[in-house]
Formats: structure tokens, sequence, C-alpha cells
């Protein structure tokens, strides 16, 4: 019998956690959703795993023999499947970077250019990964190393240098009455629509919507996007505005989106992420250098 690694994950969250609820916080993903993959999962084992209770979900006999061998099956799958993609990339001498958005602004070539000099011969083959995946492909190892913007899923369990910080500003409509401020406190904005990242990031759509910096008060979404171009499109079509790093009125310049710094908000932490796995690799060991290095 063939069963989906990722079905064994969520199985495992909601085992640890005890609960639904919990669960899809910790795996970026929606409770119906989880339901219907812990459902999805019984139906193919042919075995109740849980006892399900207003309390929680308490695992059976049978989920709790199957939550005993499950970590160290996933732990060797990773493993291999870590070692097959990166012997393939060291065979071609190519360094995998993840990245989310503008990665490290003005400092990625710089970045880049100094792993090449160090590194002669060696490319890093960035690739951008859309919001709805803000760890950038490096906790499913499809990735060795990440410049990413903190906080992102699963960044417990990985090493973590920040960079640098820079403000979180305001992206709206140029027609925007707000658009001609100098500064705009965010609690005048708590009103206003905004435009969200996927339901399923978790705890990185709750950042961008500054969930708990807003005294309790409820959040207004007025669209959902994945990508910039269509994050633009939406803020410059008045369906809603956006927290976004003060360097996306650099990156994102486009007509009709207007940026403006925010006060009573906090800033936004850029950051490389490796895996632990990867502590004595010689070359994810130089990108980091390159990337220190750089911030100073």
């Amino acid at each position: 019998m063939d069963v989906d690694t990722r079905l064994l994950r969520y199985f495992m969250a909601v085992a640890e956690e005890g609960g639904l609820t919990r669960a899809a916080h910790r795996l970026f993903v929606s409770q119906p959703a989880l339901t219907k993959q812990i459902q999805q999962l019984e139906a193919q084992l042919g075995l109740r795993l849980f006892t399900r209770s207003r309390a929680g979900m308490a695992l059976t006999e049978a989920g709790q023999a199957l939550a005993e061998r499950v970590p160290g099956l996933l732990t060797g799958w990773d493993l291999a499947v870590r070692e097959t993609r990166q012997v393939a990339e060291r065979a071609a001498r190519v360094l995998r970077v993840g990245f989310i958005a503008s990665a490290a602004n003005e400092a990625t070539p710089r970045i880049v250019a100094a792993f090449t000099e160090l590194r002669p011969g060696w490319r890093a083959d960035m690739r951008q990964a859309a919001w709805s995946n803000p760890a950038a492909g490096l906790t499913d190892g499809e990735v060795d190393v990440a410049l990413l913007r903190l906080p992102f899923p699963g960044q417990d369990a990985l090493r973590v240098e920040v960079l640098f910080t820079e403000p979180r500003w305001i992206a709206l409509a140029s027609t925007h009455p707000y658009a001609g401020r100098d500064v705009i406190p965010f609690r005048d904005l708590w009103d206003e629509p905004f435009v969200a990242a996927p339901r399923e990031t978790g705890r990185w759509r709750d950042y961008w919507l500054a969930t708990d910096e807003r005294d309790g008060h409820p959040v207004r979404v007025g669209a959902v996007t994945d990508q910039p171009d269509d994050w633009l499109s939406a803020i410059a079509n008045g369906y809603g505005i956006a927290l976004a790093p003060e360097s996306s009125a650099r990156y994102y310049a486009r007509p009709g989106v207007t940026y403006r710094p925010v006060s009573g908000v906090s800033p936004s932490q850029v950051c490389v992420a490796w895996s632990p796995a990867d502590d004595a690799d010689p070359v994810v060991r130089d990108f980091v250098r390159c990337c220190l290095e750089a911030r100073h």
C-alpha cells in the first residue's frame, strides 16, 4: 500500500497537538483541509486512528502504534530526498537558493558575486517562491539555503541568521485618501480592507496583516493573492491596502500604487536560513558566510 508522506506528516501534527485547530495552525493549512487529509489516511489504511471529542483528538491503539513508527520513517525519507538532490546539484556545481520576493534587496547581487568569487565554477541558482510557500522550499529540502523574511513556517527547526531589519510601510492605491500623508498611524488603517496572503500560510499571513498589533481589532480582508503582480493589481484597483517592506517601494514600484511610512507597527527582518543537517556542508557554509559579510 502506498501512502503519501504528506498525510503522515499531517497525522503526526494532529497526534502531537491533540487537536485539529492547533495542528492546522502549526501546518499552515485550514482546519477543514486538515480534517479531509486525516479522513483520507484513515480510509486508505482502513483503520480509525483518532477518537474525536470536544476535548480534542485522542489516538486509538492503532493510531498510537502508527505514531511510534512514523517519525523515523519520515526522517529517513527526508534524508534520502535531501541527499539525492544534493548529489545531483553538487555534481553540477549548483547551490539552490530559495527566496521570497526581493530576498535580501540590494545585498543579493553582492552575496551572489561574493559566493561566485569564493567558489569559482559554482553557481547560485536563485529560485523565487510564491507567498503560499514562505519558507521557499527549505523545509521540504527543495533548496539548500534560503533568503527569507521572519516569521516563516518551520523556522524553529532550522538555522536562522538575521541579516538586517527594515520598516514595514503601507502600499495603497494612489487615489486613496491617505496616499498624500507623510506618515500614517497604523491605528488609522485598522478598518481598511487588506490584501492578504493565502490562509494556509498561517502565521506568515497573520504577520503581514499585523493581527497581533491591532489590540484585538478584527482584520478586514479585501483580496487574497499569492504573487507580487496579483498583489500589486489588487492594491492598484482599490480592493485593499497591504503592509510591505520599505524596499517594496523600490522593487515593486508601479503606476497606481503608492507606498507610505507607517507608525505603530513593528519592522520586518530578513534572514538567511539552512538546515542543521547542512552545518558541515562547506558550500552552504560559504554561502552563509557571504550573507553575513554582506550585512556589514
